[in-house]
């Protein structure tokens, strides 16, 4: 799809019945946010009005400016692991400077258009963090929903899990009782009440029933972050220096990561969804440009909601309008009804998370790669454990490079390099690996059948496989590379060597090379070297041109027979010079 400027094709057809069914989808999207925007804010580490401020200003910005007519942009669960390890560590200011650098390197991406290569990060990993942030989350609420007091919380998995294990003896059985009602509403409305979004009719049942009925009894938002201000954010510029720049640029990296990768698998649901197509490109550009501007009014980063664009077009989204007033909505919402977000208890906002937690940990996904025992077997569980017991950070860094390591074995193993004879017996004579034995094989012309990708992880194996197995250097080294897909210059560089070792005494000859490899050869000044008049579209004509290489007088006496025209050159004794044929390849190979 095409959009040359911001709104080409986004408002095709729309009308005045479209702007309602956006102002309704506008109008649950935005209900349901709230409760989460805060839920995420203050799981992220931060107070909750900035969870508030960042679905606002991040949400109207990415429906506008993003690839998708769909999107429904804000705090998320994901980002809960890496945003809380900066607040930690660093604090929430720089937190801003990570959100904004982020927005930068999301807003790069979509003008160099790497959008496409966001789906190159393999699933194990993706997985493996996702469902490690899911375990997080949902043991991070462990306290709140106990009610635990003095409960410090910290950058590692185990210290949190150490804090629970130290006040259990401080268990608040009004919290307890406060989740237990959050929960069963969560569970059970949407089967009595489907219209109303679960969360918050379970947000304000429990939080209603809680201040009627043992008001001071449990740990409160107004309590614990104080009131909730129903003033707009105001406008700060971050302190950007280069040490914080540099500080922050490995975690800012895995915002920007994390971010492109969850706006455009929203992106792709929505497609799946509305049999529509979204602009990848467009999409970074939007989050870049939202995750720049909301730091500025002090939002968290932010990034495509899958559930809430679910939710969004299942209410009758039509276009982009939908999630600018979704936006509206939660400001209007916050300026009039912020003081009475201040008495919702603690307790009541655990469930919700949980069920988040839950709802994205993809362990059916988990323990389907799991059981497999492969190689993405290992990416999941080393990127799982790594996400869940050290950072998020370390974790994507890890996951890919084992990945990476993984896919390059996998590789170098399909790599083939054998020796190959001609197969009387088939029609075409096929060169094929199985006809050598050892007594069978041509002291003159040695062929190897060379198939896979010649790259830096398979490239050594293959010039050893061809230097270890030639016991007598051969007249004529025929290399057939028509199942070489791809050369990089450590191919190249193996190729040269092998070129340079055979030349001298021989000839070295290439048939078949595909348009890549050839391109490679060129570049580097190999092609030139083995000359063009070696390189062969056929093995056939390779062959032929390899027969007048020969030294005849090796060929004399010879009972080997590998090649149609040796029972002429091994009788050539028994003839004169004078009555000699012309010898030919009759075979086509």
């Amino acid at each position: 799809m095409q959009q040359k400027w911001l709104f080409t094709g986004r408002f095709k057809g729309y009308n005045v019945q479209s702007f309602q069914k956006d102002v309704f989808s506008g109008l649950v999207v935005g209900v349901i946010a709230i409760p989460l925007g805060m839920a995420f804010a203050i799981a992220s580490g931060v107070k909750p009005e900035y969870g508030i401020y960042t679905t606002i200003i991040a949400g109207i910005l990415i429906s506008l400016l993003g690839g998708s007519k769909f999107q429904i942009g804000g705090p998320t669960g994901a980002f809960i692991p890496i945003l809380f390890g900066v607040v930690i560590t660093y604090g929430y200011e720089n937190l801003l400077i990570a959100g904004f650098l982020a927005g930068i390197m999301l807003l790069l991406m979509g003008i160099f258009k790497l959008g496409s290569l966001i789906k190159f990060i393999p699933r194990p990993v993706t997985i493996g963090f996702t469902t490690g942030i899911a375990v997080i989350i949902f043991v991070g609420q462990i306290a709140n929903l106990l009610g635990l007091r003095n409960v410090e919380n910290h950058e590692l998995f185990i210290d949190n899990l150490q804090e629970i294990v130290k006040h259990i003896h401080t268990v608040n059985g009004f919290s307890i009782l406060t989740a237990i009602i959050c929960f069963i509403v969560i569970i059970f409305s949407p089967r009595i009440v489907p219209k109303i979004p679960a969360a918050l009719l379970g947000l304000v049942l429990s939080t209603i029933i809680a201040t009627l009925s043992y008001p001071s009894e449990v740990a409160t938002i107004g309590s614990t972050y104080g009131k909730i201000p129903n003033t707009l954010p105001t406008f700060h510029l971050p302190e950007l220096t280069y040490e914080k720049i540099v500080q922050l640029i490995r975690p800012a990296f895995v915002i920007a990561i994390l971010g492109g990768i969850e706006s455009l698998l929203s992106a792709v649901v929505a497609d799946r969804m509305t049999n529509s197509k979204h602009h990848s490109n467009r999409e970074l550009i939007g989050q870049g440009i939202a995750n720049m501007i909301t730091p500025l009014f002090g939002g968290i980063p932010a990034t495509g909601a899958i559930a809430r664009t679910a939710t969004n077009i299942k209410n009758g989204a039509v276009s982009p309008i939908s999630g600018v007033i979704h936006g509206v909505v939660v400001l209007l919402i916050l300026v009039l009804f912020a003081p009475f977000a201040s008495k919702i208890p603690l307790a009541s906002m655990a469930p919700i998370l949980m069920v988040v937690a839950w709802n994205m940990s993809e362990r059916k996904v988990f323990y389907q790669v799991l059981k497999t025992k492969t190689e993405d077997s290992l990416v999941l569980v080393v990127t799982f454990l790594l996400t869940v017991f050290m950072n998020l950070t370390t974790a994507v860094e890890i996951g890919l490079i084992l990945a990476i390591i993984l896919f390059t074995k996998r590789m170098s193993d399909h790599m083939v390099t054998a020796k190959a004879l001609p197969n009387h017996n088939s029609k075409q004579s096929k060169i094929e690996t199985q006809m050598l034995t050892d007594t069978r094989d041509c002291p003159q012309i040695t062929i190897y059948n060379v198939e896979g990708p010649l790259f830096f992880g398979a490239a050594q194996t293959f010039a050893q496989t061809i230097m270890n197995t030639i016991n007598d250097q051969p007249r004529v080294l025929l290399l057939r590379m028509g199942r070489v897909p791809f050369m990089d210059t450590t191919g190249d560089m193996h190729l040269t060597n092998i070129v340079q070792h055979f030349s001298q005494p021989g000839v070295v000859l290439i048939s078949g090379l595909r348009h890549q490899p050839k391109r490679v050869l060129k570049k580097t000044g190999l092609y030139d070297v083995v000359g063009e008049e070696h390189f062969f579209e056929h093995t056939g004509e390779a062959i032929e041109y390899a027969l007048t290489q020969l030294n005849r007088n090796k060929c004399l006496g010879c009972k080997h027979f590998i090649f149609r025209e040796c029972t002429k050159f091994s009788n050539a004794a028994t003839m004169s010079e004078e009555s000699r044929p012309e010898l030919s390849t009759q075979e086509v190979r």
